[in-house]
């Protein structure tokens, strides 16, 4: 009887390496939506050509509302301040002063191709980050957004930090905002998130005392834990 043998198959080609860790930014003062939308475009683009480190962009914004790719125009109750379309996921959001906004621009490619992932990898690093200051802040599966109980609501749920992303060409782009001491009344020209049913809460109004600094603090001790996470599902891949 004749012997057959089989080849050997060709090795697997080796997983896209990890980057090195993202670039920080904090942008003092409040840089205008569009020039910041523009800046990260840019950015995003140059990091799907591999010609830019990854960034963590903290910054915070004049007095807007941006639409998500699901906004409902009933939502828009008063366009007291500019509204823009913004290309992120979800519905309207409103973005101000006092409101620390993280725009994120990873290259998923390097550190795991599963976009549901980086959402929750994304909600628990800012999570995380708020317990360091002492709010216990959670997820609610279901309901996009960073949440915790408002005593001034009687311990109802109430909304502290919106979550919305894009992924173009396995970059991602857009981020968190969290309300550390913005002006609550400004939430009322849009149903924020679409969910009518709770309110919007800050850290001044919870009665903590911590500034931006305070917090973009907590959000560099905490992302560690936040790009390992990532990295596990790279690793997956492998």
């Amino acid at each position: 009887m004749r012997r057959v043998t089989t080849p050997p198959s060709p090795p697997l080609p080796p997983p896209p390496a990890l980057p090195a860790p993202p670039q920080w930014q904090t942008s003092p003062g409040l840089t205008p939506y569009a020039e910041a939308m523009a800046t990260m475009e840019a950015r995003a683009a140059a990091v799907t050509g591999r010609t830019a480190s990854e960034l963590i962009w903290l910054l915070e914004h004049p007095p807007v509302y941006t639409a998500g790719t699901s906004a409902d125009p009933v939502d828009l109750v008063d366009p007291r301040f500019p509204v823009v379309e913004a290309g992120r996921g979800g519905k309207y959001t409103y973005h101000g002063p006092g409101q620390r906004i993280g725009y994120v621009v990873l290259d998923l490619t390097r550190r795991g191709r599963d976009v549901r992932r980086f959402v929750h990898a994304l909600e628990d690093w800012v999570i995380a980050a708020l317990r360091e200051i002492g709010v216990e802040a959670f997820s609610v599966e279901g309901r996009v957004g960073i949440w915790t109980c408002d005593p001034r609501a009687g311990g109802a749920e109430a909304k502290i930090g919106a979550i919305g992303v894009r992924v173009k060409r396995w970059v991602t782009l857009h981020g968190f905002a969290v309300n550390i001491d913005p002006d609550l009344t400004h939430f009322g020209g849009i149903v924020p998130c679409g969910l009518a049913e709770y309110p919007v809460t800050s850290l001044k109004a919870l009665g903590i005392r911590a500034d931006m600094a305070t917090f973009d603090a907590a959000l560099a001790l905490t992302s560690d834990a936040f790009l390992e996470t990532l990295s596990m599902a790279h690793e997956n891949e492998a």
